[in-house]
């Protein structure tokens, strides 16, 4: 089940290892044609990874 680009989840940072925090990038990587995956770090830790989808629309081909 994919979760809604533009909802949050909350999840604790504590106790993540690097392969935790790698999979939630690949995982926020995953299926992204067009777009941005932006990570957030402070104190040397990552506290947030966001993933901005852009969906390309092909013109009708009508003119106005």
């Amino acid at each position: 089940m994919e979760s809604n680009p533009m909802s949050a989840t909350l999840r604790s940072p504590e106790g993540q290892d690097e392969a935790s925090i790698l999979r939630e990038i690949r995982s926020a990587l995953n299926g992204l044609k067009f777009g941005s995956v932006e990570i957030t770090v402070h104190n040397g830790q990552v506290v947030q990874i966001e993933r901005k989808e852009k969906f390309r629309l092909q013109p009708t081909g009508k003119t106005a």
